[in-house]
């Protein structure tokens, strides 16, 4: 992969020092790692809201576990940049990798909740329509 800053400082005497444009890749890759920093520090600050009460700390606590991931690969992939080390680059990815493991496994869990929270509205709601129909029609 190229070196992410591609400044030619060896100019000859008399004249301007060529600066290379970054290409389409750096700027998206410099983008991406500002990205996954705000999107790690919004998780964490969104799991210490929830940690505020009792139940949202079981939501709460892996978000801020999964914002840390995200912001640890973001170091990493910004120590890959500066240092064009492949072990940065590699550990960058395992904690990205952990970051989607985690998230993948509370959408889960989340999607079954609201199935059985749809079950449960409904479980609850069609006795009442029933009671409330036979105590207009007996009344």
């Amino acid at each position: 992969m190229d070196h992410l800053d591609n400044i030619n400082l060896d100019s000859p005497p008399n004249t301007e020092p060529t600066i290379i444009p970054p290409t389409m890749f750096q700027m998206t890759f410099l983008q991406m790692v500002k990205d996954m920093r705000f999107v790690g520090m919004f998780i964490i600050i969104y799991g210490a809201i929830s940690c505020l009460s009792i139940v949202g700390a079981i939501v709460g606590i892996p978000y801020i576990f999964i914002g840390m991931r995200m912001r640890e690969s973001a170091d990493q992939f910004e120590i890959f940049k500066t240092t064009n080390s492949s072990q940065a680059l590699r550990i960058g990815f395992e904690l990205q990798a952990k970051y989607y493991r985690i998230i993948k496994i509370l959408i889960i869990i989340m999607l079954v909740l609201i199935v059985v929270g749809i079950i449960a509205f409904f479980a609850i709601l069609i006795p009442i329509i029933s009671s409330i129909y036979d105590m207009q029609r007996y009344g």
